[in-house]
Formats: structure tokens, sequence, C-alpha cells
């Protein structure tokens, strides 16, 4: 059975992949940018390590665009953020009929509330798998490191494919600096495998 997932190239995304094959699912790598930058090219790197069919599907700018001004307005890239991914999630479910993410348990942003997870369901008559939703950071930390060896990079220093990097871009083209909105954090991607899968 096919399962289409969000996929950025980080140990997240890779992990739900992973654990979707090894449950007997087929999975097919998803990556959505918006024509800003070539975002894309590192998790296009990270699927042929993985081994799994991977494509690339650009969406309309106006999205980012507008989750640019979110984070002008509410000063934090917080609901900026869970808007791009709500907004792909409703886009992405009128084409495929199982979808799936990387989103941990104990990520805040992006994140559907279990009514919000109903509701694109039984709207969109699809299923949304998150395998990533009943383990705590610390069992994700130990997992991907029995499968993947990890580059861990400070974010904004180098391209990324999640919708930060093109989100960045656009602050940047407009003489805003993405580091005043976007708290210093780790981003995690994977270059190589330490087992097969």
């Amino acid at each position: 059975m096919d399962v289409h997932v969000l996929f950025s190239g980080g140990k997240d995304s890779s992990l739900s992949a992973v654990i979707l094959k090894k449950l007997g699912y087929n999975p097919h790598l998803i990556t959505i940018n918006f024509g800003v930058i070539p975002s894309y090219k590192l998790a296009e790197e990270t699927a042929k390590i993985l081994g799994f069919k991977h494509k690339v599907i650009t969406l309309d700018r106006k999205i980012v665009e507008k989750a640019a001004d979110m984070i002008i307005e509410h000063k934090y890239p917080g609901p900026a953020i869970q808007y791009v991914h709500k907004t792909v999630l409703e886009i992405l479910a009128d084409e495929y009929s199982i979808l799936a993410d990387g989103t941990r348990r104990d990520d805040r942003v992006p994140k559907l509330s279990y009514s919000e997870i109903q509701s694109l369901e039984m709207r969109k008559n699809i299923q949304y798998i998150t395998p990533l939703m009943g383990f705590g950071y610390k069992t994700l930390r130990h997992l991907a490191s029995e499968f993947f060896i990890l580059e861990e990079i400070k974010s904004g220093t180098k391209l990324s494919s999640d919708y930060e990097a093109e989100i960045r871009h656009i602050l940047k083209e407009r003489g805003e600096s993405p580091e005043k909105y976007f708290p210093e954090h780790k981003q995690t991607r994977v270059v190589g495998l330490k087992k097969e899968i």
C-alpha cells in the first residue's frame, strides 16, 4: 500500500518513512517547494541514501508569502509554520489517499490536533498517519542514531528542505532579519545509513 510522506530529509521524516516501510507500506517521499529557492536539494540527496522514491511538488509562492506576513505580525514563526503545514496537507489530501509526516509527540508546531486530524480524514476521505506521535525526544534520538548517520547544523546556516528555508529567504528579500523571528535551534539531516532498512 502506497503512503506519501512529507519529507524534509531530517531524521524525523526519514524515521517515519522507515517505520512505515517496516509496517508493510510503500513510502513515496514528497518534498514541498514554493519556487522561492531550490530548498529541496538536501531532501533529494537523503531520499537517494534511504532508497525511497522521491518527488518535489511545487506549490503557490503565495502560501509562504502569507507565512512571512504572519511571522512579521506575530513576531514569532509558530503560527506561520502551522499555517503552511495545514495548507500543504489540505492540498495533498486532494491527490493522495494516505499521507504521513514526521510530526512527533513533543512538537508544538507543526502539529494537528486530534479534532483537526479527524476533520481532515473525514472531509477528504483519506488516512493521515503520524508514526512518531507515540515517541518522546529521547526515544527518537536513540532510534535515529541506530539507523542513520546524522549531520547536525544550526538553523539558517545551511540550506535545508523544510518550510523554514523559503520563509527565511522571503524575510531577507523584504529586508528583515530571520534571526529576529526564528529562535536559534539545531536541525538534523540524514547523511548515511548505519544498517539496512
